[in-house]
């Protein structure tokens, strides 16, 4: 095949895929965004085969984050789980290298810094600075990182722990390839809320009262202070609750939004 034709080819196969993406998301008419932040990863395979049974694809934001088994979320324990996830047509984007919060600018705007904690890897918990081309890096290694195990390139989208971030972070990563990704406020589903405040079956309820159309959800794969895990009790329940009210859900790919950054 000469140069001339693999180009086509690839023009071919991008087009083919705006089109489905463009066709599933039509015959989707209240579409709800399933995305999951890595976690302690003890309920990943729970989370997995509740996925995979009810038939839904997710968006992943993953970190290396510290895990109750393996050498961490993103670690070679833990690589077989994620390939299998991207055969399943589930979708990966970054969550940060070593999960790092972002804390406040530093700097002027033309040369940005920012004061960061990690939660994960050698400096866990430890305030620094970053420049901008630093978060780059940490976002880009996470990204190459999921390439690398899933053999699936990730969508260029972020998610900041936390959902913490500034103007100046934002435009930063931008001018590095990625675009940030919160949730809404329904899409909040509470899982590292304080079992003892907010019981699974409150949060279950409250979220079947109030997720709309269009929402991103927002869920872990595991959070160490929850001492009711959420996930072996609401997922399931939730998202049959919300197909029952006509809810379908669908990947960050065939976001309205979201969908153009992938082939931009």
């Amino acid at each position: 095949m000469t140069a001339r034709h693999l180009s086509f080819a690839i023009a071919f196969v991008a087009i083919g895929a705006f089109y489905t993406s463009a066709r599933a998301q039509k015959d989707c008419e209240k579409p709800l965004y399933l995305t999951f932040d890595t976690g302690h990863m003890a309920i990943a395979p729970l989370v997995a085969d509740v996925l995979n049974r009810q038939q839904v694809r997710v968006t992943f934001f993953a970190a290396n984050e510290r895990t109750k088994e393996g050498d961490g979320s993103l670690g070679d324990h833990w690589a077989p789980w994620w390939r299998a996830r991207a055969a399943e047509g589930h979708e990966f984007a970054s969550h940060t290298w070593d999960h790092t919060y972002w804390r406040a600018d530093m700097g002027a705007a033309d040369s940005p810094l920012f004061r960061v904690r990690p939660s994960s890897g050698p400096r866990e918990g430890q305030e620094f600075v970053l420049s901008a081309a630093g978060y780059c890096a940490e976002l880009t290694k996470a990204a190459d990182r999921l390439k690398q195990v899933t053999g699936k390139t990730p969508l260029p989208l972020f998610r900041a722990p936390g959902g913490k971030t500034s103007p100046r972070l934002l435009a930063s990563a931008r001018a590095c390839g990625y675009t940030h990704v919160g949730w809404s406020p329904a899409g909040f589903l509470g899982d590292e809320l304080p079992s003892e405040s907010f019981s699974n079956t409150a949060l279950l309820n409250k979220a079947l009262r109030t997720v709309r159309s269009g929402d991103i959800l927002l869920a872990h794969l595991g959070i160490w202070s929850r001492k009711d895990p959420w996930a072996p009790v609401v997922l399931e329940p939730l998202i049959e609750g919300l197909k029952a009210r006509g809810f379908c859900f669908r990947t960050l790919r065939e976001h309205p939004v979201y969908g153009k950054q992938v082939f931009r």
